[in-house]
């Protein structure tokens, strides 16, 4: 219950405190949020208003009305009177008695509303003698009010803004504007550790050491080191840089404020570098502590980018965070992390040592990582004692932290959707499939000539890959419709590859371009379903002739480097470094390689053809064959006797009680008690017969 709250009163029965601003809805939480101020201002207005029309009307004035006037008139009653516009405010000669309601009362003086005043009116008051005077209406104190009211309500309302946007100095008030909006996390909170954390080991020793500094600074001081005063987690997106920072947090045991860098700017100059310098004041208050910037590169870009000046309040804020990093007051242990997957576009001030002493790399995971990933995602989710996550991780190249997650979540959801109690193998693929390849478009209907001619385009890209040399094995291929794409033809290495050779990227052209072959050779015509294998295989060759140096004619040379100009932005264009005659000769190797590309795959097919229409057969019929069942089809072996021999055999659940059930309905409809134990039964005499 809020102590400052009057009135309390006892709990309610079902626990919650009548007084509590939180519990309340309606008209008690406005009052608790701010309308309690409105509303005394607004009962204070109304008291005012009240009390002028109070003061403004004199209660020993008798208001009569016009024919009462008249009599009192004719009757001479009327010593004196003031005309005061219309209104007639007469003295009786003679004080008189009236009644209001049950008071009686006594009046020297009547009032009126006079609709006209015209001669034979003023003949009439000086027949009876009447002193009379006219005035200038004059307003009163309800007049008054009723004239200022807008202007009161405005300051009213100002007022009212003003303290709201205060906030008692809160990062909500008018000067809190320019507060950090970090969010500071405890050590007290629930943690994150290393434990929650996998696929990136040297990062995580990397951070280990900096945790280390924090906890036990004397074991390093005392040899003469320094703590490092910030570290930079760069990597692709997805591979866990912010859960490694949460991870620091929860392992160090000090304050963490976390921010993003786009929370620092502002469409007021001056508010990001005023942000900057609260946050790490924030910091060095509680230091030793730790300061985390999501995606840096918001306000750490190149200084000096941007057209006209439009990005002077980022330089001012990236300004400041280089003076606090490494300025003349630096004694505090402040460590900064910061996450980014942009590298390149960051200023090179920011990068140096003394600022981001460590730039820790997070890349992509290994099979071992992708395995242990997988364990710790996987750890609250039923498994089948099918599911093995080693099998799982080897056919998930490429994927990150975050695509391993969703993973493991989809084949859950899967599972839950069969209504199944525990996540098996074949869910796990069904998800790879829907992760890697997209999801099943089951409404897209083809026409059985479309269809014909995406199998034979899927068999022909299997078939090169299968009799190129150097290629990955073939994990599936499949013409049900997926993504964007009307088939798909998936292959999976045997191992982790980081480095590819000239003999390889000309076979991965071979199997582009014979999707595209077969087509050719079986229909005498091509359609817009290689548009993307064209793509990519341009795409490639382009890469071996400018970038990395694989053509026979033009050598180790790199040509169309890249333009980083500064006030446009960098790699916004490529600039040509090279002639006429040599991008004559860029485009002849170009074409040469794809077009000799096309040449092999078409003889690799024209050879192979029967096994080309036998593949191309078993993907009409089964739609979607594995690598193992593609090598049958070329062999001439039959799929379904296989399907039929490694299919599970039908479960069969609580047999023995439906057996039982059985038998008690047979007996009771004999009306004879069981008896499974007589010896001269049938089951007996099996029994008998059996060896001992």
């Amino acid at each position: 219950m809020d102590k400052k709250t009057p009135n309390k009163t006892p709990n309610r029965p079902n626990g919650k405190d009548d007084k509590s601003p939180n519990d309340e809805t309606g008209f008690k939480k406005f009052f608790y949020s701010g309308g309690r101020t409105a509303l005394v201002w607004t009962a204070v207005i109304l008291g005012a208003i009240t009390v002028a029309q109070f003061l403004d009307s004199d209660s020993k004035t008798k208001i009569v009305t016009f024919t009462e006037y008249e009599s009192y008139i004719d009757d001479g009653r009327v010593s004196s009177a003031e005309i005061i516009g219309s209104k007639f405010i007469g003295t009786f000669k003679e004080p008189e008695e009236w009644r209001s309601g049950a008071v009686k009362k006594i009046t020297e003086k009547f009032s009126t509303t006079l609709p006209y005043i015209d001669a034979d009116m003023i003949k009439k008051w000086n027949d009876q003698k009447i002193v009379y005077q006219f005035q200038e209406p004059t307003a009163g104190m309800l007049e008054y009010l009723i004239n200022f009211s807008p202007w009161l309500i405005i300051i009213l309302v100002y007022i009212f803004f003003i303290r709201k946007m205060q906030g008692s100095g809160g990062q909500n008030g008018i000067f809190g504007f320019i507060k950090s909006k970090a969010k500071m996390i405890s050590p007290d909170n629930p943690k994150i550790t290393f434990k929650n954390v996998a696929g990136c080991d040297e990062a995580k020793v990397e951070l280990q050491e900096i945790v280390q500094f924090l906890k036990n600074p004397k074991k390093y001081s005392r040899l003469g080191a320094k703590i490092p005063k910030g570290a930079l987690l760069l990597g692709p997106p997805g591979t866990g840089k912010t859960l490694l920072a949460k991870a620091v947090s929860g392992e160090a045991g000090v304050p963490f404020f976390s921010i993003s860098g786009a929370e620092f700017v502002e469409m007021f100059v001056g508010v990001g570098a005023s942000r900057v310098r609260d946050l790490f004041d924030q910091a060095k208050k509680n230091s030793p502590a730790i300061i985390f910037i999501d995606e840096i590169d918001a306000v750490g870009r190149h200084r000096g980018a941007g057209l006209g000046g439009g990005h002077d309040e980022r330089e001012q804020t990236l300004n400041q965070i280089l003076v606090e990093m490494d300025g003349f007051d630096t004694d505090a242990n402040v460590i900064l992390l910061a996450a980014t997957n942009r590298p390149d576009v960051l200023d090179k001030a920011l990068l140096r040592p003394g600022r981001f002493d460590r730039q820790i790399i997070v890349d992509h995971p290994s099979i071992d990582g992708r395995e242990a990933i997988l364990k710790i995602h996987s750890k609250h989710v039923p498994l089948n004692k099918d599911v093995i996550l080693k099998i799982v991780a080897k056919g998930t190249p490429g994927l990150v932290g975050a695509d391993l997650e969703n993973l493991v979540n989809e084949a859950a959801l899967l599972a839950a959707r069969k209504n199944k109690k525990s996540v098996s193998m074949i869910d796990f693929e069904e998800a790879k499939d829907k992760v890697m390849m997209g999801v099943e478009r089951k409404s897209m209907m083809l026409t059985p000539e479309e269809k014909k001619i995406t199998a034979y385009h899927e068999a022909g890209h299997a078939l090169v890959a299968h009799y190129t040399k150097n290629s990955d094995p073939i994990h599936k291929i499949s013409i049900i419709p997926r993504g964007r794409a009307l088939g798909i033809t998936a292959q999976l290495p045997d191992h982790e590859k980081h480095n590819y050779g000239k003999d390889f990227l000309i076979g991965r052209l071979h199997i582009l371009m014979g999707g595209r072959s077969a087509e050719k050779i079986i229909f005498k015509d091509t359609s817009t379903g290689a548009a993307n294998d064209i793509e990519s295989a341009t795409g490639i060759a382009r890469k071996m002739v400018c970038e990395w140096g694989m053509s026979e004619k033009l050598g180790p040379l790199t040509f169309g480097k890249k333009s980083e100009e500064v006030f446009l932005g960098r790699e916004i264009s490529h600039s040509r470094d090279y002639s006429d005659v040599t991008s004559q000769l860029i485009d002849d190797e170009i074409i040469g390689l794809v077009k000799t590309s096309e040449k092999n795959a078409d003889s690799i097919l024209n050879l192979k053809i029967d096994q080309l229409h036998s593949l191309a057969e078993a993907l009409l019929e089964y739609e979607t064959i594995s690598g193992l069942e593609m090598k049958m089809a070329i062999e001439g072996e039959s799929i379904k006797e296989y399907r039929i021999k490694t299919s599970p055999p039908p479960r069969r659940r609580n047999s023995r009680r439906r057996s039982a059930k059985r038998n008690e309905k047979a007996d009771v409809k004999a009306n004879k008690p069981r008896e499974p134990k007589r010896p001269n039964t049938k089951k007996s005499k099996i029994d008998d017969s059996s060896p001992k």
